[in-house]
């Protein structure tokens, strides 16, 4: 391993998904600049990310959001030490257009390149100097850890022996917890992105009945699709019992002149009071069977931390519940760090740089990367 200066610096792109995003991140835990153009209001009319308009999207932000960090430089590009982008896993049309921007910068400063596991840039994002962990420690997360990802693509459990040396615990079986947010939030007439719609709707919920929650016994893995179709059935049921007891809308009625049929019975609105309770249940459910598992994974491999990472990680009561419930120090980043940024992947191409990791020019990108990969 060599030791890279204090003042080592990185432009990191990351372009995985629907955030067009740039970052100079100093000595692998100093944020001096990370820029973000979200798409979030381009694809909300649509209930979820649509990829060529992502695709074409980052083709017109990356830049702008590169030119937006380095004014954090003094000395601007001259200022720079390395380059690296995310290669994997993610959107591909997304993928190509920071990897292949970051490569073409490289290149052409002659800096050294490295492509990075948006997995492990999720991960990486709780070495950034942001917030202390939750027993007031700043310092650098010390091995073993246990590390729980969960975002819209992605949920699993990983083992941290050192920088670069990962052991997948579990993973989710169907879908992941942020897709399940995002369905269960269509279901419920919330919106798009699920996530902060349910956590806000939920305030106020308890009360209601509560919802199955999948243990898969004697496994670390997840499994959210059977919630998600609960969640649907009891919905179902609530539109047909509105629908039995309001009055008919297909009636004919007699007053003195021809008979009109009116228009055919739309199916009924959730009732706000059903919304937050099942909002709530949901909520409880996945917090529940996710901190469960986290925290029996943590016992079990003696970590001396657990690290909480992925877009999931911005929800409260997650957090909450994770802190009460571990024996070792829980560590989640910001909430701005939480998302797509491009500050973790500098984070984690720090720790490759320094133990010799370079990529080729020929890396292409890797859809379906895995963690450890």
């Amino acid at each position: 391993m060599t030791q890279l200066a204090d003042n080592f610096t990185i432009l990191a792109l990351e372009t995985s998904c629907d955030e067009t995003a740039a970052a100079i991140v100093r000595g692998g835990r100093d944020i001096l600049a990370n820029v973000v153009a979200s798409q979030m209001d381009m694809h909300e009319r649509y209930g979820g990310v649509v990829p060529e308009v992502a695709s074409r999207q980052h083709i017109l932000s990356l830049s702008p959001v590169i030119q937006a960090a380095l004014q954090t430089l003094p000395g601007g590009w001259n200022d720079v030490d390395a380059v690296a982008a995310t290669h994997g896993p993610g959107l591909s049309g997304a993928l190509l257009t920071g990897l292949n921007a970051a490569k073409a910068i490289a290149w052409q400063r002659g800096l050294p390149f490295v492509g990075v596991n948006h997995l492990e840039a999720h991960i990486y994002a709780n070495w950034l100097n942001e917030h202390p962990s939750s027993d007031g420690s700043h310092e650098s997360p010390t091995f073993p850890l246990v590390a729980l990802v969960v975002s819209g693509g992605h949920t699993l459990l990983a083992l941290l022996r050192n920088h670069g040396e990962y052991e997948l615990l579990g993973q989710t079986r169907d879908d992941a917890v942020g897709e399940a947010f995002d369905k269960v939030a269509r279901i419920l007439g919330l919106g798009y992105p699920g996530g902060p719609a349910i956590q806000q709707a939920a305030q106020g919920g308890a009360g209601g009945s509560s919802l199955p929650r999948a243990w898969l016994r004697d496994s670390f893995d997840f499994s959210f699709s059977g919630l998600k179709t609960a969640v649907l059935h009891k919905a179902q049921e609530r539109q047909e019992r509105s629908a039995t007891l309001a009055p008919s809308r297909g009636e004919r009625i007699q007053r003195g002149k021809a008979a009109k049929a009116t228009p055919p019975a739309q199916t009924p609105a959730l009732d706000d009071a059903f919304v937050r309770q099942t909002a709530f249940a949901f909520q409880e459910s996945v917090v529940d069977v996710l901190c469960t598992k986290t925290v029996d994974a943590a016992q079990r491999y003696g970590a001396s931390a657990i690290l909480l990472a992925g877009g999931v990680a911005a929800n409260t009561r997650l957090r909450e519940e994770l802190v009460r419930r571990a024996r070792v120090p829980v560590r989640f980043p910001s909430l701005a760090l939480c998302t797509d940024n491009a500050a973790m992947v500098a984070a984690a191409a720090y720790y490759r740089f320094e133990t010799g990791v370079q990529s080729s020019w020929d890396l292409d990108v890797t859809p379906n990367l895995r963690l450890g990969m």
